[in-house]
């Protein structure tokens, strides 16, 4: 009854297999939107969902209270550091794993 079908990634747009047992698996939850994500693009837009980041409802408010989360340069390494406070330019802000060592050390 079904078929593997092919499908573009609307994120990362990579093609990706719809396969015939997901399609069942769908059916039988009563799901009737096909999947716009690849299986990682999934996994990344759900952790992001769980972080809070992305959560604003456009009115100012958030979802359920998930934190706001803000990007910022690690002060120790210069990578992306996402934090739940919005950074001040007189305080150093770390990536979690700088902020571990730092803390570490004192």
């Amino acid at each position: 009854m079904y078929a593997d079908k092919t499908i573009h990634c609307r994120d990362c747009g990579m093609d990706f297999v719809f396969s015939a047992g997901e399609q069942e698996f769908y059916a039988s939850k009563g799901l009737v939107n096909e999947p716009q994500r690849c299986q990682s693009c999934r996994a990344v837009a759900k952790q992001n969902r769980a972080l809070g980041i992305g959560s604003s409802n456009g009115n100012g408010g958030d979802h359920g209270g998930q934190r706001e989360m803000h990007a910022a340069v690690c002060a120790e390494c210069g990578g992306q550091a996402l934090v739940p406070f919005l950074p001040r330019n007189d305080r150093p802000v770390y990536c979690s794993n700088c902020f571990d060592k730092v803390r570490d050390r004192v």
